[in-house]
């Protein structure tokens, strides 16, 4: 047996803390062109993923995550027939697209190798996802596709890593510009945000960004045991000042009529996310 430190808030100046994790089998570790990944087993969390350090997903607690980065704009917005996934190589948030009745998605992923390696060695995160017929997956800069694209779309989904690295200029103002200029009248863009703990910073600087650009910004949370710190912040942004404002009644009919089960998100839960600590509100 061996363990893998997360190192993400190792540095003093960051937290001066550290997560360990029971390693079983490493299972691959690469070099890729953009970042070091490495894929390892858990007694508990099962496999996990780790970019440059920092735990990605786990088989374990992945559904949080990407049941709340997904099912919260889409049943928010009500409608969407287009979606665009920028990242989210792991497929995770994919799978949980479409199971909604869309059109299509298209994801747009920097690393190839993420994709390749994640079906490899995590098959249950997309669960086939990458076969549907209404993917469209584009290994490319997601800030190229991006702001050279003239498609649009109903919700746009940032899936990215941490901004550092190839994730650093998904955190930019000039990209969320480009995004706003790829939405559907109405539409709806919601991003990884950070632990608000740890990563308060990030948090404010998103949301400073995002609201060059939109009318209705803000943030929800979710509670991913792996993202160490307390509570993940999904950040959010719309035109439609009403969509943030739904209430369980509201978004009850239209869980109903998707006719899936979730392990994590229901009406309830998405209504009481956009409830903010009142640490969490000083940092907007």
């Amino acid at each position: 047996m061996t363990w893998f430190t997360e190192t993400l808030y190792a540095d003093p100046a960051h937290g001066g803390y550290a997560q360990t994790f029971r390693v079983s089998r490493e299972l691959v570790h690469r070099r890729t062109a953009f970042q070091d990944l490495v894929i390892f087993e858990t007694p508990y969390f099962g496999r996990v993923l780790a970019l440059d350090g920092a735990i990605q997903t786990t088989e374990r607690d992945e559904f949080v995550y990407h049941e709340m980065m997904t099912h919260v704009p889409l049943f928010a917005h009500g409608a969407a027939r287009r979606v665009l996934v920028v990242g989210g190589g792991d497929g995770g948030i994919l799978r949980e697209v479409l199971r909604h009745p869309v059109d299509g998605v298209t994801l747009v992923e920097i690393d190839g190798a993420v994709i390749e390696l994640c079906r490899r060695y995590l098959p249950s995160l997309s669960a086939g996802a990458f076969d549907d017929p209404r993917a469209r997956v584009i290994v490319d800069d997601g800030i190229k596709f991006v702001a050279e694209t003239d498609e649009t779309f109903d919700v746009i989904i940032v899936d990215s890593t941490d901004p550092a690295g190839p994730g650093e200029v998904l955190f930019t103002e000039a990209f969320y510009g480009d995004c706003k200029k790829r939405l559907t009248p109405g539409g709806l863009i919601v991003t990884q945000n950070g632990v608000p703990h740890f990563q308060p910073a990030e948090l404010a600087a998103g949301r400073r960004r995002l609201a060059a650009h939109f009318a209705d910004v803000a943030c929800y949370l979710a509670a991913v045991p792996t993202y160490a710190g307390g509570f993940m912040a999904m950040g959010w942004a719309s035109d439609n000042t009403a969509l943030r404002g739904l209430t369980a009644a509201d978004l009850e009919p239209r869980f109903a009529r998707a006719g899936f089960a979730t392990r994590y998100y229901s009406p309830a839960v998405h209504a009481s996310a956009f409830a903010l600590p009142p640490f969490i509100e000083a940092l907007l």
